[in-house]
């Protein structure tokens, strides 16, 4: 079996969702800041706002679509509502012709990733045993990533063909809801929900806020290091944004953007499966500590090589991040509690993202590129050591 050696049945269908989910989307969202400054005429502070908006809004309601999650004991029909919004709201690129309009499409649709993202999470590790689980949530961000290796492909075959004018840009919104629409079908009619020990319970449903004072001290810690690490954790759309810059045309961009997603599809389960072995403080501190080193990377790359080697090792933390980050808090949670741990997660990071964004634009416009790319570093690298020293 190999690499799909404990992966179970739910998992197996929500990593196939994923795949054609990001297909679309990966299609879409490397593209847009092109979108928004070669066709909209909008400048990198623009960039910065609805990415970091959307971003902000993508985890605003984890918290409680979690906890409603977690009450219900269902978890299936949260997946199904927040893929499905996602996918309608899509449609709205085909005709937006301003940025206020794409950052309230972006926004919007984000909502959906926030209805989704905990239940479907708390589902995965529902679906896996503990000596696994690591392994499980890897698969999932592997199939995930592999559809924004071929989404990217798809949108450059599109440039290739049509050129980058405008007409480009709304051929490959329009392609890109195809994909969305099987993800949605996937859902409703492969997966199943499983039972779940907090829906045969006889007690009592713990309220809100005492769901969240039922979340013990380990991970309370552990929000902290991620807040502290999410605000030099910026949109990856600004690193797009300074490739750009240096030189780099839409077509170069795609290109190393699939490097990035390459590295990270392949390294996702890898990188889950070392956190099961070794465990997962010290995956996610040195995680931490290569991204700070990312960020100053990029202030020194010029050519297209030096991007597409920094892209690649961007791919290697992001499926750190993705993965050992949510078998970490599913592995220190408890099923009655874990849809509202992992929204907890997602919306106490989320919160950060948004000012982070912002004050990273701001530097960067105010005082240049150096400053605002050192600061994220230095933050980061202090995050890994905090995370490090945990016992």
């Amino acid at each position: 079996m190999g690499w799909l050696e404990g992966i179970k049945e739910n998992v197996l269908v929500l990593g196939v969702v994923s795949f054609f989910t990001d297909v679309s989307s990966e299609m879409v969202f490397p593209i847009l800041p092109l979108f928004l400054t070669t066709i909209l005429g909008a400048g990198a502070g623009i960039v910065g706002l609805v990415e970091g908006v959307a971003d902000s809004i993508s985890s605003l309601f984890d918290i409680f679509v979690g906890y409603l999650s977690d009450l219900k004991g269902k978890r299936k029909d949260f997946v199904i509502a927040g893929y499905g919004l996602s996918s309608i709201l899509k449609v709205g690129l085909l005709f937006v012709n301003s940025w206020p309009g794409v950052l309230v499409i972006r926004g919007m649709e984000r909502i959906g990733k926030s209805i989704r993202t905990s239940p479907r999470d708390a589902l995965i590790a529902a679906s896996t045993d503990g000596k696994n689980r690591g392994k499980a949530f890897g698969f999932h961000r592997g199939m995930d990533t592999l559809g924004a290796i071929l989404g990217p492909a798809i949108a450059y075959v599109v440039f290739a063909m049509l050129g980058n004018g405008e007409n480009a840009f709304r051929t490959i919104f329009l392609i890109a809801l195809i994909p969305a629409a099987i993800a949605v079908f996937a859902i409703i009619f492969f997966v199943k929900e499983p039972k779940a020990k907090v829906v045969e319970s006889k007690q009592p449903k713990p309220k809100f806020w005492e769901s969240l004072k039922l979340l013990n001290q380990k991970y309370k810690k552990f929000l902290q290091i991620s807040c502290l690490f999410s605000l030099a954790y910026f949109s990856f759309a600004l690193f797009i944004v300074k490739a750009n810059d240096a030189g780099l045309n839409p077509e170069s961009v795609l290109l190393v953007y699939l490097i990035y997603n390459i590295f990270y599809a392949a390294s996702s389960v890898p990188i889950g499966s070392l956190s099961d072995k070794l465990g997962r403080k010290p995956v996610i501190a040195a995680s931490f500590v290569l991204y700070g080193l990312i960020c100053l990377g990029f202030l020194f790359a010029t050519q297209f090589w030096q991007f597409a080697v920094l892209f690649a090792i961007y791919g290697l933390f992001v499926a750190a991040d993705e993965s050992v980050n949510k078998a970490y808090i599913s592995d220190i949670t408890d099923e009655k509690t874990r849809g509202m741990a992992l929204g907890a997660y997602n919306s106490a990071v989320g919160a950060v993202y948004l000012p982070a964004n912002a004050a990273f634009g701001a530097i960067w416009a105010m005082f240049g590129v150096f400053p605002a790319f050192t600061a994220a570093a230095a933050v980061a690298i202090l995050s890994g050591a905090w995370m490090a020293i945990q016992k």
